[in-house]
This record gives structure tokens, sequence and C-alpha cells, in this order.
């Protein structure tokens, strides 16, 4: 009940309305299968004793609407309106099922886009820290997993409920004793399952849960490494990880299948049974077998259907209690707070005329860790090229992320020129900054789609994509295909070179007419060749174009105007290249010397 209510805000109010009105057609629907199982006792009346129900009363007025002379001809009217009946409790059924199966599915379409906006809007400090199998086992799984074992099986419960009472009024009705003793007999044989089982459907929820994050994660390392696997020949690991995974997988939702079923079989073969005493005690009242008839016909109907709206009823429960585990796992993801501009557009850029300063700035990703970075005090000025080297693990990337506005310091602040970046206007200073990582992104679709990156197909601005290709020097290349702005780069970009994949990343930073372009190690997997005609279109950029680039080879960086050298999260010195090269070649000397 406690995961119902966290749910129930989640859902929108155009679906809160679309409940409202399956509870309306439930209550017709269950009106309608009181209607049928009572139109069964005139009906049997009609083929027993005509007589009697040609002279009762409640008869008089369709008899004389008729105009019908002897008992005889009741027949087929009464034949006609219990055909009537039972159509409409049919139609009404499947209409009720075709709604709240439709309404269940567009709920879980609602959680999957929301799960999915909050955990893109989410910060990157929460993105570096999560497991991405989890959150898209939340998005593509677990989401649905709510639609099969929480709404649909609500919706299945509550109908099954309001069924169960209109068919047990309506027994109770013809006969108390029949209609206590039958729904006493089978909610026994229910209790005992659902009291025997719990523990065991807690576990396989559980189990469920884990092991969906787990054939997620498989698929992901295996498929996203498939040139290591190949090299490496290790297909037989990652499908043993996946094949440990998905039968635990499997097994937990087989016996939670297994379990919702099995009373049913009981409950079937018992019914019978109680339907064979029922009849006996019934035949030796004074009215015999043939006043016994129609109340056993009813009987038998009622318990038609009866016996399915109770393993409805059940089953739903089952899945519910199978699925309490996804649902919490749902619940978390829709429950990740939205950032304040979340429902706002884009913001406009802040002025940014003079420079970026880092001041007295210190990082650690948690408390109980030590500073990656400490007292940095940098100012870069607008239009310059400023280089960051060091050994790995000595802080580069997190500067920049930091200068990105993507991570916020422990100590200290970052300013655009006297305004203090906080995560109240991070998004106005990240409307300057575009970021071309060591590994680009490739959509599998157009040149001009990737390097328009994140717009939509019918607003991609052509003449803007060839402009970008050609300042990246990417252009000739493009244009010398068929396709040219059209060829497909297939996933990932597996069609293109690592120097064409990253002046595509080029191409992209000065799609978005940025004014500050990080390179983050954009050129260090490259071959030389390649990484010099990489930062030759680097050089062509725009000087009005703020450039940082964080390099392990220190040649790379011979256009900057400034490098810094960070040691151990500090700037250990800072200076022009040819300074920065000098050093070395003194230090190495001094190396050689010793």
């Amino acid at each position: 009940m406690k995961d119902l209510k966290r749910l129930w805000p989640h859902i929108i109010p155009k679906r809160r309305k679309q409940f409202a009105a399956i509870l309306v057609l439930m209550v017709f629907a269950s009106f309608a299968e009181v209607v049928s199982i009572g139109a069964v006792l005139p009906f049997l009346g009609v083929l027993t004793v005509p007589e009697q129900l040609f002279e009762h009363r409640l008869a008089q007025p369709l008899i004389k609407f008729l105009q019908l002379t002897e008992p005889k001809q009741l027949l087929l009217p009464f034949t006609i309106l219990f055909s009537i009946a039972a159509l409409a409790s049919g139609a009404m059924r499947i209409v009720l099922l075709w709604a709240q199966t439709r309404l269940s599915h567009a709920t879980g379409a609602d959680f999957s886009i929301n799960i999915y906006r909050r955990t893109l809007y989410q910060p990157y400090s929460v993105h570096v820290a999560r497991n991405s199998s989890s959150v898209i086992a939340g998005i593509a799984g677990k989401a649905n997993a709510v639609v099969g074992s929480t709404i649909l099986p609500i919706l299945m419960i509550i109908s099954s409920g309001l069924m169960l009472v209109t068919i047990l009024i309506a027994l109770l009705a013809i006969d108390p004793f029949v209609a206590l003793s039958a729904f006493g007999g089978f909610g026994a044989i229910y209790a005992v399952v659902i009291t025997m089982t719990r523990h065991r459907m807690k576990s396989y929820s559980q189990t469920i849960s884990r092991e969906q994050n787990m054939v997620i994660k498989a698929l992901q390392e295996g498929l996203g490494g498939i040139r290591d696997v190949l090299i490496d020949g290790t297909q037989t690991a990652y499908c043993n990880s996946y094949r440990k995974a998905d039968l635990s997988l499997r097994r937990a939702r087989s016996n939670v299948s297994i379990i919702s079923m099995i009373p049913r079989y009981g409950i079937e073969a018992l019914g019978m049974i109680l339907i064979a005493v029922l009849a006996y005690t019934l035949a030796e009242r004074e009215s015999g077998i043939a006043g016994a008839i129609p109340v056993l016909g009813a009987l038998a109907l009622g318990a038609q259907r009866l016996l399915p709206v109770l393993q409805q009823g059940y089953s739903s429960f089952s899945s519910m209690r199978g699925g309490r585990a996804e649902l919490k796992d749902a619940l978390d993801l829709l429950e990740q707070s939205l950032p304040a501009y979340a429902d706002k557009p884009f913001p406009e850029p802040i002025p940014f005329n003079s420079h970026i300063r880092l001041k007295n700035l210190s990082f650690r990703y948690t408390n109980d860790m030590p500073l990656v970075l400490q007292q940095i005090d940098l100012t870069i000025t607008k239009g310059s090229r400023v280089g960051f080297i060091g050994t790995t693990g000595s802080g580069k990337s997190t500067l920049l992320d930091l200068i990105m506005a993507l991570l916020y310091s422990t100590k200290g602040c970052l300013m655009i020129d006297d305004v203090e970046i906080t995560e109240k206007n991070h998004r106005e200073w990240q409307a300057h900054i575009s970021h071309v990582p060591q590994a680009i992104f490739l959509a599998d679709t157009t040149i001009a789609e990737n390097i328009a990156f994140g717009i939509l197909t019918e607003e991609v601005d052509h003449e803007r994509v060839r402009k970008a290709a050609r300042q990246a020097h990417m252009a000739d290349t493009i244009e010398s295909w068929e396709m040219q702005y059209e060829t497909m780069v297939g996933e990932r970009g597996v069609r293109l070179s690592g120097g064409q994949r990253q002046r595509i990343g080029i191409a992209r930073a000065l799609y978005k007419q940025a004014d500050v372009i990080v390179f983050d190690e954009a050129t260090s997997a490259l071959d030389n060749e390649t990484e010099t005609a990489v930062m030759r279109a680097v050089d062509n950029i725009s000087k009005d174009i703020t450039v940082l680039i964080v390099a392990h080879r220190v040649t790379t960086l011979k256009s900057c105007d400034n490098i810094i050298e960070l040691t151990h999260g500090e700037i250990s010195r800072s200076g022009t290249y040819q300074g920065i090269i000098g050093n070395i070649d003194k230090l190495d000397s001094k190396r050689e010397a010793i």
C-alpha cells in the first residue's frame, strides 16, 4: 500500500480521469453479470415448470405485451432474453478488458518517458556515480514491468472485487446457503495458498529485479566491447555471464507464474465436488429435484463466472507481489528530482567578454574521498588557446568538468567575467560551451544529423552544417561521397575513421556556434598524421573562440598561448609551448648527465 501511495502522484491528471471512467465501466460490467445470472432462473423455470412462471405476477406484464395464451409460449421470449443478457455481459467484459489494457500500457508509457526525462536531467555527478545498466533496465524493463505487475493487476483486482460482490449478491438473493457455501469454500483455498507462498513471492520479486539489471549489464559489456571480445575470444565468458543472469531471471518469473496458476486447477476439481454436494442437499428438500434445478443452474452459471473472477483476482495479487521489487526500483527513478530549469526554455547566455577565472578552487567527488583538485587559481582570457597536461589522475578532465559547470567546486568558485557560476545560472554559462571528447558519440544516422546533434531532423540548418564542416576541414571529404551529407555513419560511426569522427565532433561544436570549445583528450587515440590534421582544423577555428585542450602529449599543444601542467591536483607550472618544451629538454639533459 505504501508503494501504491508513492505511485499515485506520478499518474498524470488525464490518466486519473480515465481511471475514474474505468471504474464506472466496471460498475456497468458488474451489473451486466448480475443480470446474466439472474436471467438463468426464469429461463430454467420455463424449461422445467413453465406453468408456475406463467402464473407468476412478475411475468404478467410480459405475457400481456406479447399476447401469450399458454405456458409453453414463454420458452422463445425467455430464451431470447437470456441470450441477450449473456451477450451483453460478454460484450461488457470485452470492452472492460480492452479499456483496462490500453490504459495500463498508456500509463506505463508515461512512467517510462518520465523516468528517462528525469534521468537525463540529473547532475553529471549522479551519472558518474551510478551504474548505467540499472538505469537502462529501469527505463526499458522495469517501467514496463510496473504495467504488468502493478497497474493492470490493480485494475483487475478492483474489477474482480466488484464482480465478486455483485455475483455474491445475486447468489444470495437466489439461495443464501448455496452462495455462502460456494464463496466460503473457494475463498478458503485461495487464502491458504496466499499464506503459504508469501515469503517465496518476496524472494522471487527480489531475484527478478536484481537479475534484470545483470542481463542488461551483460548485454552492454559484451556488445559495447565487441572488438576486444572478438580479438580476445572471450565470447564464452560473456555468454556464461548472460546465461546465469537470464536463467535465474526466467526461473523466478516462471515460479511467480506457477504460483499464480496453482489454485485454479484445484478449485476446478473441488468446485465440481461442491456442486455435487449442494445438488444432493437441494434434492432432499421438499420441492425435490424440480425445485433444485433452477437453483443449481444459477449456481453453475454463478460458479462459471465466479471461478475465473477469483482466479483473476488472485493471479493479479500474485503478480503484484512478484513485481514489488521492480516497482520500488521504478519508483526510485520516478522520484528523481528535476532541476528548476527543466520546464523552462533554454536561457540566454550570460555575458562573456573578458575572462574565465578559477579562484582558490578545490574539489572532491564525495566527502570521504581525497581532494582531486586543490587551490587552483587560474585566469583564462577570452579567445586564448590553453592546453592542460599531466599524468593520468592529475585532475585534468575534472578541471574541465568544473569549467564546464558539470561539477561544482568543494571550495572556491568559477567566475565568468565578474559573475560567479552556481547551480542557478550554470545553464546560462553552458550555452557558451561545446565539448569534443576523446570518444565522439555518433548516432546511426546521417552526417548532417550528427553534426547538428540533438536537433530535430526537420529543424536542421543545412547551410550551417556545411559551414561547420568546412571550418572543421571535413567538407571536402564529405562532399566526395556519393550521398554527401546524407551519408549514414553506421552505429557509433563505424564507417568513419578516427580522424573523421573527431572532425565531425569539431564540426558539431562549431554548429552550436559556441565561443568556448573544450577538447578533452580528443586526439589521444589518433596516430600522429591524423592528429596533425585534426589539430590543423582546431588551429583554423576563429580567434574569437576560446579553446581549452587536454592532452597527454605536449607536442599536441604547439599552437596554445598557454600550457598548464597539473601534478597531484595542483598547478605545478605554466607557460608557453617553447617554455615548457625547453624545461622538459633541460630536465632530460640533467637526467642523462646523472
